[in-house]
């Protein structure tokens, strides 16, 4: 059964068409007029080997901040939405990444609980339109709508491009690994028979 997901979401502050399928091969095309969020939203997929598809509208004359947290929470939706019961995923998912003089660790539960542990000091800087502080806003809110457990640590990175760059690719993977089937699972993933 496709494991797909179309998600639109309207609101005074944004418009939002996503359509997620997490059995792709990392085919991204994502226009939110946030070219650095475009940039990482590329990685998200390509990594995570999600067809990603993203058209976002957002009030871009205060800031980035509303498109960048509304897309998040769609992706989160898709995620829910793709997964259906859960049922023979292998439910968690880790990745330590490099990325030049950045590492930082993703480690992820399709839990249906959400929380997000961020111990990531992201140096503060405005990548084109993007502020760094929004990549923890995203994270947050594909937590928070996807009704996962996250947690993110920087071990160290100087670099805000490559810091926020290793982020995303490694939660990218993590998710690629717990939503992967496991061929040895029947049914969901849990002891209380329900995620």
């Amino acid at each position: 059964m496709p494991r797909t997901a179309s998600i639109r979401r309207e609101t005074a502050e944004t418009a939002i068409d996503l359509d997620l399928d997490l059995d792709g091969t990392g085919r991204v095309q994502a226009s939110t007029g946030v070219g650095f969020f475009d940039h990482m939203l590329t990685h998200l997929g390509k990594h995570g080997l999600f067809d990603l598809t993203v058209a976002c509208k957002g009030d871009l004359h205060i800031d980035a901040h509303h498109t960048v947290e509304d897309v998040g929470i769609c992706f989160g939706k898709a995620l829910v939405q793709a997964l259906g019961t859960k049922a023979g995923i292998r439910r968690y998912g880790d990745c330590t990444l490099p990325m030049d003089e950045a590492l930082a660790t993703a480690a992820v539960d399709l839990s249906g609980r959400p929380f997000l542990v961020w111990k990531a000091d992201v140096p503060l800087e405005t990548l084109g339109t993007f502020s760094s502080q929004l990549a923890e806003e995203f994270w947050r809110a594909v937590s928070s709508a996807g009704l996962l457990t996250l947690h993110v640590v920087l071990h160290h990175g100087k670099n805000t491009h490559h810091v926020v760059e290793t982020i995303f690719k490694a939660c990218a993977r993590a998710l690629r690994a717990a939503v992967e089937a496991d061929p040895r699972a029947t049914g969901v993933p849990s002891t209380k028979g329900v995620l």
